[in-house]
Protein backbone atom coordinates (compact mmCIF):
# COMPACT_ATOMS: atom_id res chain seq x y z
CA UNK A 1 0.00 0.00 0.00
CA UNK A 2 1.35 3.45 -1.19
CA UNK A 3 1.65 6.45 1.66
CA UNK A 4 0.58 9.55 1.05
CA UNK A 5 2.23 12.31 2.76
CA UNK A 6 0.95 16.09 3.27
CA UNK A 7 2.67 17.78 0.47
CA UNK A 8 2.49 21.93 1.27
CA UNK A 9 2.03 22.88 -1.48
CA UNK A 10 4.18 26.88 -2.28
CA UNK A 11 2.44 29.77 -3.29
CA UNK A 12 3.52 32.59 -4.90
CA UNK A 13 2.91 35.73 -3.81
CA UNK A 14 2.96 39.03 -4.95
CA UNK A 15 3.14 42.28 -2.49
CA UNK A 16 2.81 45.56 -3.92
CA UNK A 17 3.88 48.33 -1.28
CA UNK A 18 3.21 51.70 -1.53
CA UNK A 19 3.81 53.12 2.04
CA UNK A 20 6.89 55.38 3.27
CA UNK A 21 5.21 54.39 6.86
CA UNK A 22 8.39 52.79 8.90
CA UNK A 23 6.16 50.26 10.95
CA UNK A 24 3.98 49.80 7.66
CA UNK A 25 6.94 48.91 5.17
CA UNK A 26 8.66 46.66 7.91
CA UNK A 27 5.69 44.58 8.68
CA UNK A 28 5.58 43.89 4.96
CA UNK A 29 9.28 42.63 4.96
CA UNK A 30 8.36 40.68 8.47
CA UNK A 31 5.07 38.85 6.60
CA UNK A 32 7.54 38.68 3.04
CA UNK A 33 10.12 36.78 5.37
CA UNK A 34 7.50 34.46 7.50
CA UNK A 35 5.96 33.29 3.91
CA UNK A 36 9.57 32.91 2.59
CA UNK A 37 10.20 30.69 5.86
CA UNK A 38 6.82 29.06 5.05
CA UNK A 39 9.16 27.71 1.53
CA UNK A 40 6.66 30.04 -0.69
CA UNK A 41 8.26 31.99 -3.33
CA UNK A 42 7.37 36.35 -2.92
CA UNK A 43 8.53 39.17 -5.33
CA UNK A 44 7.78 42.53 -3.37
CA UNK A 45 7.03 45.29 -5.94
CA UNK A 46 8.00 49.04 -4.30
CA UNK A 47 5.53 51.53 -5.69
CA UNK A 48 4.88 55.07 -5.43
CA UNK A 49 6.07 56.65 -1.72
CA UNK A 50 7.00 52.72 -1.85
CA UNK A 51 10.32 53.38 -3.43
CA UNK A 52 11.51 55.44 -0.51
CA UNK A 53 11.60 52.46 1.73
CA UNK A 54 15.77 51.94 2.42
CA UNK A 55 15.52 55.66 4.27
CA UNK A 56 13.10 54.69 6.42
CA UNK A 57 14.95 52.84 9.43
CA UNK A 58 14.01 54.09 12.71
CA UNK A 59 14.89 53.06 16.07
CA UNK A 60 12.42 50.77 16.61
CA UNK A 61 11.68 49.74 12.82
CA UNK A 62 14.91 48.34 11.33
CA UNK A 63 13.82 48.13 7.46
CA UNK A 64 16.78 47.55 5.49
CA UNK A 65 17.47 44.54 8.15
CA UNK A 66 14.12 43.20 7.03
CA UNK A 67 15.01 43.96 3.74
CA UNK A 68 18.63 42.38 3.44
CA UNK A 69 17.05 39.14 5.16
CA UNK A 70 14.24 39.17 2.75
CA UNK A 71 16.58 38.92 -0.02
CA UNK A 72 19.17 36.87 1.59
CA UNK A 73 16.15 34.22 1.53
CA UNK A 74 15.66 34.50 -1.29
CA UNK A 75 12.76 37.33 -1.80
CA UNK A 76 13.05 39.72 -4.98
CA UNK A 77 12.42 43.55 -4.61
CA UNK A 78 11.56 45.64 -7.58
CA UNK A 79 11.45 49.29 -7.74
CA UNK A 80 9.76 51.17 -9.97
CA UNK A 81 11.61 53.30 -12.22
CA UNK A 82 9.11 56.03 -12.40
CA UNK A 83 8.57 56.74 -9.43
CA UNK A 84 12.20 56.61 -8.89
CA UNK A 85 12.71 59.55 -10.96
CA UNK A 86 10.00 61.41 -9.68
CA UNK A 87 12.30 61.65 -6.38
CA UNK A 88 15.04 62.39 -8.43
CA UNK A 89 16.54 58.61 -7.16
CA UNK A 90 17.96 55.40 -8.47
CA UNK A 91 17.24 51.75 -8.15
CA UNK A 92 19.52 50.04 -5.88
CA UNK A 93 21.52 46.65 -5.76
CA UNK A 94 18.57 45.78 -2.98
CA UNK A 95 15.94 47.16 -5.42
CA UNK A 96 16.83 47.13 -8.96
CA UNK A 97 14.84 49.80 -11.19
CA UNK A 98 12.17 48.11 -12.38
CA UNK A 99 9.04 48.87 -14.84
CA UNK A 100 5.40 48.25 -15.39
CA UNK A 101 5.81 45.35 -17.35
CA UNK A 102 7.60 43.83 -13.93
CA UNK A 103 4.40 44.59 -12.09
CA UNK A 104 2.47 43.45 -14.29
CA UNK A 105 4.39 39.93 -14.64
CA UNK A 106 4.28 39.77 -10.78
CA UNK A 107 0.51 39.95 -10.85
CA UNK A 108 -0.02 37.87 -13.25
CA UNK A 109 2.09 35.10 -11.88
CA UNK A 110 1.10 35.54 -8.32
CA UNK A 111 -1.69 32.80 -6.45
CA UNK A 112 -2.03 36.24 -4.52
CA UNK A 113 -1.22 40.19 -4.22
CA UNK A 114 -1.29 41.55 -0.93
CA UNK A 115 -1.02 45.21 -0.80
CA UNK A 116 1.01 47.78 2.16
Amino acid sequence: MLEVKDVKETMKIGVVLYSNDSETVWNAFRFGNFALNEGDEVKVFLLAKGVECESLDTDKFKVTEQMETFVDNGGKIFACGSCLKIRQSEGSEICPLSTMKDLYEIIKESDKIVTF
